[in-house]
């Protein structure tokens, strides 16, 4: 695989994981996220695997970071093939309890950030006539659960989003949505102790997310993934 692959949320878990197999698979990914020691470390481990890496600190919801991303992907790399919108936040409490800061962040990280990210690469997707979106939802949109109101709300816009700039986009730019399942990332901190315990005992982990992303920028340019679906076996 030779493309320029972008990952928002890169620093920790799913993104983590992803921009490892990317680069494992011969990608140059360009990883994006706040926490400039964490980006540094990964960009050196996977330079010292032989993988080509680079990094830049972004807040998603910043649309003038944004921006930053894909003229930072441009300048270094030539180009931008795949921007995988992965940074997310969230806070498993019933709706009642949450501060409007919570409810905040959920919107503005899950959904904005999403929407700025598409709006800054679109314009280069279509003057290079190709790239491809991947944007992490998840099941909680699926299956609707108490504590989970406006999570599984935004992810579920994000959802039809993706759906809608599908049926936008054409015959060169691709999207995909991929839902995963319970898995083990820093979402869990600081969930409560019931659910931390479900997650240790049913959760995957965030190598099987990566697989998914993998699955659907590896495919030739005329097949278009549309979602996916990831959960343990053990999931209800």
């Amino acid at each position: 695989m030779s493309k320029v692959i972008a990952i928002t949320g890169a620093s920790s878990g799913i993104g983590e994981a992803t921009a490892e197999l990317l680069a494992a698979r011969g990608a140059t990914v360009l990883l994006t996220a706040r926490r400039a020691d964490r980006l540094q470390a990964l960009t050196d481990k996977i330079r010292s695997n032989g993988g080509r890496a680079d990094w830049v600190t972004t807040d998603v919801t910043s649309w003038e970071d944004a921006q930053k991303l894909v003229r930072t992907a441009k300048e270094r790399f030539g180009r931008l093939d795949v921007l995988v919108s992965n940074a997310g936040v969230a806070t498993v409490r019933p709706f009642e309890t949450l501060s409007t800061a919570e409810i905040d962040a959920m919107i503005d990280v899950n959904l904005r950030g999403v929407l700025y990210g598409v709006s800054a690469a679109l314009p280069l997707f279509r003057e290079q006539g190709s790239g491809h979106f991947v944007q992490t939802v998840s099941t909680s949109g699926l299956r609707i659960v108490p504590g989970q109101v406006v999570y599984a709300g935004v992810k579920n816009a994000v959802r039809t989003i993706a759906e809608g700039l599908r049926q936008e986009m054409g015959d060169s730019i691709r999207v995909t949505a991929v839902s995963p399942g319970m898995t083990r990332t820093e979402f869990t901190d600081a969930a409560s102790p019931e659910l931390r315990d479900q997650v240790e005992r049913v959760a995957m982990g965030p190598d099987a997310i990566a697989r998914a992303i993998a699955f659907a920028v590896e495919q030739p340019a005329d097949i278009d993934v549309n979602e996916i679906v990831v959960r343990p076996t053990a999931q209800g």
